[in-house]
């Protein structure tokens, strides 16, 4: 094999061979026992028809989220001072996708525009919230565990948040004593 047909294979994607050995696995299974086969194209067939309304819904939401909230919209609420920076912290969080440290450079960005590290916590919390996972886990954990598990994310991520702000405070306090001590002696 010469050198320009290994380069050509290394482009490959790995999900593409994955893809490739489920095919041969199950092209194997089929030819020692297609009950097995059968039977396992059934349970596939049963879910995705269980999950496809799920999936549209929130296909639907997530073009209406990145079509109706830019980043000066959510700039001009993040200004507010209550509950409403709060929410939309909690429901960008919950709408953000990509690689964590995409997100980094945003929040350190934000945190010298006066965003607490609070709200980056809870912002960071929320991730964990996946709409798009959500069928997944609805199909498998029922929706009443999905609805109290995603209030207790929420609720325990705006905790965190304040609780976080208030440590902080404390911490900036008690340094400011120190230092007016050490400039008094």
């Amino acid at each position: 094999m010469d050198i320009k047909n290994r380069h050509k294979l290394k482009q490959i994607s790995v999900s593409w061979y994955f893809l490739i050995i489920v095919i041969l696995a199950y092209a194997l299974v089929f030819n020692f026992k297609k009950s097995l086969f059968f039977s396992s194209l059934n349970f596939f067939s049963n879910i995705i028809l269980k999950i496809i309304p799920i999936f549209v819904f929130v296909f639907a939401l997530m073009t209406l989220t990145n079509y109706l909230i830019t980043p000066k919209f959510i700039m001009k609420y993040l200004g507010n001072q209550g509950i409403t920076k709060w929410l939309f912290v909690i429901i960008g969080g919950i709408l953000s996708s990509g690689p964590i440290y995409i997100w980094y450079p945003l929040m350190a960005d934000l945190k010298n525009k006066g965003f607490s590290y609070g709200l980056i916590a809870c912002f960071l919390y929320n991730r964990a919230i996946k709409i798009q996972l959500l069928p997944i886990a609805i199909f498998y954990f029922g929706i009443r565990y999905i609805l109290v598990l995603t209030f207790v994310m929420v609720f325990v991520s705006v905790f965190q948040g304040i609780l976080l702000d208030k440590l902080l405070e404390v911490k900036k306090m008690k340094t400011a004593v120190d230092s007016e001590e050490k400039i008094l002696k």
